[in-house]
Order: C-alpha cells, then sequence, then structure tokens
C-alpha cells in the first residue's frame, strides 16, 4: 500500500485522513505541521511528526497538502520544491463517491471530498480543494490551488483561476470567470466576471469595498 503524508494538522487534514481511510487506498504515515508544540500529538490517531521538512525522509511516501487557504498550500509546496520534494511524489485524494468520468482531468496535490460532481470536459489543477457536495459542470476549468467550499456549483464554461476562493453555497453562471486570488462570499450568485484579488457577495454579487472585504470570513 502507497505511504501518505499530510501536511498540515487542520480539520481539512481530518477530512482527508477519514476519506483514505475509508478508501483504503494509502497507508498514513502521519501528518507533518510547523507548529513544534504539536509534534509528538496526534491527529484522529494519526502521528504528528514534526515539521513540513520531515517529508524528505520518507522517500517513498506521497505527501498531500492539507491547508485551506490556496495561498497557503501554495507556499508549502514552493517551499518543498525549493528543498527538492519533486511534484510528481504528490498524491490526488479522490472519495469514493466521485466519479471521475474518462474525458476530464484532475491534477496532482488535488482532495476531492465526497458527492462532488463532475460532468464532461472538465480541468482541475494541481493542489486544488473541492470540499463536499460541489458541482462542476461541462468544460469547467479550476486552476491550481482554488479552493471551493461545501456546496459550490459551477455552470459549463466556467474558469476559477489560482488560488482563487469560493465560499459555501456560492455559485457562478455559465461562461463567467473568476479571477486569480479573488474570494467570493457565501451564498453569493456571480453572473458577470470578477477580476483578479477582488471580494465578492451576494445575490446578484457585486464587488466590496476593501473595509468591508477585510471583514468577511473564509476557510
Amino acid at each position: 500500500m502507497t505511504e501518505l503524508l499530510l501536511l498540515g494538522a487542520s480539520g481539512l487534514a481530518r477530512e482527508v485522513l477519514a476519506c483514505v481511510r475509508e478508501e483504503g487506498q494509502f497507508d498514513v504515515v502521519g501528518v507533518l505541521d510547523d507548529d513544534e508544540s504539536r509534534a509528538g500529538t496526534d491527529l484522529d490517531g494519526a502521528p504528528i511528526l514534526g515539521p513540513a521538512s520531515l517529508a524528505l525522509r520518507y522517500p517513498e511516501a506521497r505527501a498531500v497538502v492539507c491547508i485551506g487557504p490556496g495561498a497557503g498550500r501554495e507556499r508549502v509546496v514552493a517551499r518543498l520544491a525549493g528543498l527538492g520534494f519533486p511534484a510528481h511524489r504528490f498524491a490526488t485524494v479522490v472519495d469514493r463517491s466521485v466519479r471521475v468520468p474518462y474525458c476530464c482531468d484532475v491534477g496532482p496535490g488535488s482532495i476531492l471530498l465526497g458527492n462532488v460532481t463532475l460532468t464532461a470536459g472538465i480541468t482541475v489543477g494541481s493542489h486544488v480543494v473541492m470540499m463536499p457536495g460541489v458541482t462542476l459542470t461541462h468544460d469547467v476549468v479550476v486552476e491550481d490551488f482554488a479552493t471551493l467550499a461545501a456546496g459550490v456549483s459551477l455552470g459549463g464554461g466556467v474558469r476559477i483561476g489560482r488560488a482563487a476562493y469560493l465560499g459555501m453555497n456560492s455559485s457562478v453562471r455559465e461562461a463567467r470567470a473568476v479571477g486569480a486570488g479573488s474570494r467570493v462570499g457565501m451564498g453569493a450568485a456571480v453572473l458577470v466576471d470578477v477580476p483578479d484579488g477582488e471580494t465578492w457577495a451576494g445575490v446578484p454579487a457585486r464587488v466590496l469595498e476593501p473595509s468591508a472585504a477585510a471583514a468577511g470570513g473564509g476557510r
């Protein structure tokens, strides 16, 4: 059985741990986390071994980054690359309830939790996180490090930019785009393109002023 390291002792790591234990696809070696105070403890029975750099000590193990914010996942991946951790060792975790059709592609390091739906011609980049109940219809593109919270729905031909974040139960109309690093609030309905780096919320969704965006939440 393939060994697996979880990077980040987070709520997402607990969800991934539950998923892979049920699947029996991986043998979880342990969790790596940079918080020194957590070393020697455990996360739902999986030992917390030490900082992320210890991944290099497990040459046979695959790894998945379990950090909620996409920018945080990107920093960890870049740091490990700088230490010589090869990209091909990142594992893709897909819950058994998820069907990935032959015409769809999911990149390495991505996490698709329970009841994510992919229809046709969908491209999911690397280190993408999709929480339970996400729906992607035909020809959607989700770029690297994006995060889709539970219940997100994307119409056909939607493009989600690098490290964008879509809050719970938000939706994007067909043929629209959410720019890189942008954030969409919970329950928002996106009817027009969202530019890079902006925060939008509401029905229909509109850009928030910087002060309002700073007060908002997110994983």
